[in-house]
């Protein structure tokens, strides 16, 4: 069972936070790739990371840790470079209006998971893969037996739902991280808003828009299947939106938009300041287009015996998937299978 987040820096807890700003948790390297291009600008946000940053103890079963690290070398200008192995991030994202509670503390049976994403940086930092479990898979969780996947952090906390995973995967999970969709929010206003590509249209929505837009469920064709298009639609504009706006080069928007999603950061214990900053300086020539969103193939839903609503895997594609993506040779493994592309197939609706 994981135990619940302390702070890095040892301080007192700060007070709960109320009303619609539950948890405001981000993936920390993510943040970075996306705000912190610069090691000058990255130098004034460090002291920030580390003294807000909340750890998940143990949130790494001891079987999953590779010992992997980063390789920081400086190039020709003084600026450190990542190079290595690819690097596998589980996000778990828990809306707290409707899982019950704050995510980050973590009791059994309160909280499942809504959102779950395997994020990978590739090995030569070109490139992010983001693949979505629906949450109603049904898989085996190891020592539980058969159920939907979400059940898996409600059972045992991040440690279980890593091994759940890696099981299902083949998938070698480096570092995990906790994440509350109300945490986009207040980045889009941040941002001055984004605009996602719907077929409606182009629609520009600020924080409260779109956290309704990717909350809805009930009245969309495919239920959450759409609702996963939406949430990753989200995070590509936000994504556009950064580099549209230069935030990589302002010290202010950087620091400005680093305090807004590291105020209640929940990652595991192995990363702290200096390991993102690695990575996202590793990363610095990234941009949007260098993302590749996809779902997990599906079958399509079912009934479970007890008379649960499920989504079956496509598990013949998924191992094809996972095998490519544990060779790092995700992006012409998506050339070759544009079905499991999230956003390139059609408009989200």
């Amino acid at each position: 069972m994981s135990e619940l987040p302390t702070r890095a820096s040892r301080k007192a807890p700060k007070k709960p936070m109320s009303g619609s700003r539950k948890a405001l948790i981000i993936l920390a390297v993510i943040a970075l790739v996306l705000v912190g291009g610069v090691a000058g600008v990255l130098a004034v946000v460090r002291h920030s990371i580390d003294s807000q940053i909340t750890h998940i103890p143990n949130a790494i079963p001891s079987a999953s840790q590779s010992g992997a690290t980063e390789s920081v070398q400086s190039d020709s200008s003084g600026q450190s470079d990542s190079k290595g192995s690819v690097v596998n991030f589980l996000v778990m994202g828990s809306d707290s209006r409707e899982s019950g509670g704050d995510p980050k503390n973590w009791q059994y049976g309160a909280q499942r998971s809504d959102v779950l994403m395997i994020v990978q940086l590739t090995a030569d930092r070109t490139g992010v893969n983001v693949m979505s479990i629906p949450r109603d898979s049904w898989v085996p969780i190891p020592d539980h037996g058969t159920a939907k996947i979400n059940a898996a952090f409600s059972w045992g906390g991040a440690q279980l739902t890593i091994k759940t995973v890696e099981q299902l995967t083949g998938i070698h999970i480096d570092h995990f991280a906790v994440v509350d969709f109300t945490s986009f929010e207040q980045m889009t206003d941040e941002l001055g808003g984004v605009t996602i590509s719907t077929s409606a249209g182009e629609q520009t929505m600020n924080g409260t828009q779109a956290l309704k837009f990717v909350r809805e469920r009930y009245t969309l064709p495919r239920g959450d299947f759409d609702r996963v298009r939406r949430q990753q639609a989200w995070i590509k504009a936000i994504m556009a939106k950064v580099f549209e706006k230069d935030v990589l080069t302002s010290p202010t928007k950087v620091t400005s938009l680093t305090k807004i999603l590291m105020a209640n950061s929940a990652v595991d214990d192995s990363m702290n300041a200096d390991t993102m900053i690695s990575m996202a300086l590793g990363m610095r020539n990234l941009r949007s287009g260098g993302v590749e969103f996809m779902t997990a193939p599906v079958d399509g839903t079912g009934t479970s015996s007890d008379g649960q609503s499920i989504v079956n895997l496509n598990m013949d594609l998924m191992k094809s998937l996972c095998d490519a993506w544990q060779k790092d040779q995700v992006k012409s493994f998506v050339s070759t299978h544009p079905e499991i592309q999230t956003l390139e197939s059609a408009p989200v609706v």
